[in-house]
């Protein structure tokens, strides 16, 4: 009779499991997934377009929150589906190998990312006719010439900050998204490995580094010392603005929820209404409270209320950290939409055979192939966001031009979206076979 030693047993616990097909969740996607993902994508080019008088009325100047958490839950969603069927059918290790994969891939598109832009701006300033430095527009100075701090008198070449570019050790503003993805990503074998103990206990390790991950409350507790962060430049104590530690919150909440960790909430008309009146609340504290009583849109104040108010409440909004007020913001806004989409989505899903349903149906699909390129569409979209602020910069923004530039730009990525999908498809092999 064969015994079972301690590191079978141990090794059991991460191998595929033989009833994955009942408890991962959802496997297939979520037309609510790649529709809202591509809606996302749309709202960060407007976004990163310098001088884009769109961004003053996007959904960030509304709420706490923006498009940059619905990129990561959409981003977990969609994990969750990728990643999640790997990890049920080949095991915890081929699960870690896939994700491995992953941010080998996305590592390498923010490298690309990162020098085509530096690229872009050092060839527009190399004419020396612009009146915009456009090096120092996106504080890319160290890349090129070095840098010491003002403070701490540490001093980088050159080679010194591509070696921290490499090693994620230098990440500037513009640049920080996708080393935020990458480190959650890091943490998904983590977090998969704690879910075959207890959903609780993964619950538990995930609240509590988004805890450590909020600087202010930490503060505010007297414990700043224990603040997890990661370093962003070498010379200064900058540390990265996305940081991994508070988003992965809410990336591994849109994760549970594909992963059926986490029930889907019932439409109840009261939580319609109390997720309704915390977006409308949201408004008179957002950029557009704070625009409100500038412009004296609802009479004069003493000063203004809003950013007094802000300012004292940062811990509870910080983008950087993902404070809690923009987590709350978040999920009643997305309780709001996952209503409207209707169960399956089914109410993106055009019928009938008039016009404006044909129309609808082919907006969707169109918002949705977006979505679901959504690695590929984002590189792009960042280089192009550059590009169309050095236009703009050259023929003026009158609102025709910006409305012009900003349509070429979501026609952009329609084009980058669609021939993305077309390549990986592999057309050569169809073409093979029909040559056969």
């Amino acid at each position: 009779m064969a015994s079972t030693s301690p590191l079978s047993t141990a090794a059991n616990a991460f191998a595929a499991s033989p009833t994955a097909s009942g408890t991962s969740g959802v496997t297939t996607r979520d037309p609510r997934l790649d529709f809202y993902r591509g809606i996302a994508m749309i709202i960060i080019l407007f976004a990163h377009t310098p001088g884009n008088f769109f961004t003053s009325w996007i959904p960030a100047r509304w709420g706490f929150s923006d498009a940059t958490e619905i990129f990561v839950f959409c981003s977990g969603m969609a994990s969750a589906i990728a990643f999640g069927r790997t990890f049920d059918r080949a095991g915890w290790l081929l699960g870690t190998a896939r994700v491995a994969y992953r941010v080998w891939q996305v590592y390498w598109a923010h490298i690309c990312m990162f020098f085509t832009i530096a690229m872009l701006v050092a060839w527009w300033d190399s004419f020396g006719i612009f009146e915009t430095n456009y090096i120092n527009s996106l504080n890319l100075p160290p890349i090129f010439e070095g840098r010491t701090g003002s403070t701490t008198g540490i001093v980088t070449t050159t080679a010194d900050n591509l070696v921290g570019l490499f090693t994620l050790t230098y990440v500037p503003n513009y640049f920080d998204i996708l080393p935020m993805y990458m480190a959650i990503l890091v943490m998904m074998p983590v977090v998969m490995a704690l879910s075959r103990v207890n959903l609780w206990l993964t619950a538990a390790v995930v609240a509590t580094v988004w805890l450590f991950a909020q600087q202010g409350l930490l503060e505010w507790l007297g414990a700043e010392h224990l603040w997890l962060s990661l370093p962003a430049e070498p010379w200064s104590d900058r540390h990265w603005f996305f940081n991994p530690f508070g988003w992965q919150l809410i990336f591994f909440t849109g994760f549970a929820f594909m992963r059926g960790w986490i029930p889907a909430p019932p439409v109840k008309t009261w939580l319609i209404a109390l997720a309704a009146g915390v977006v409308v609340a949201n408004i008179p504290l957002s950029n557009i409270g704070v625009r409100a009583v500038n412009q004296e849109w609802f009479g004069a104040f003493d000063g203004n209320p809003v950013i007094d108010w802000r300012v004292a409440n940062k811990p509870l909004i910080d983008k950087s950290s993902f404070a809690i007020l923009r987590y709350v913001h978040f999920l009643a806004l997305a309780y709001l939409a996952w209503v409207a989409a209707g169960v399956g989505g089914h109410r993106l899903i055009a019928t009938g055979s008039s016009a404006a349903s044909d129309a609808w149906g082919k907006l969707v699909k169109i918002v949705m192939k977006i979505g679901q390129q959504s690695l590929a569409v984002f590189v792009f979209s960042m280089v192009f966001a550059r590009i169309s602020g050095f236009v703009m910069d050259q023929v003026g923004r009158e609102t025709a031009t910006v409305v012009l530039v900003n349509l070429v730009g979501v026609c952009a990525l329609i084009i980058v979206a669609y021939f993305v999908a077309w390549i990986k498809g592999a057309p050569w092999k169809l073409a093979k076979g029909s040559a056969a």
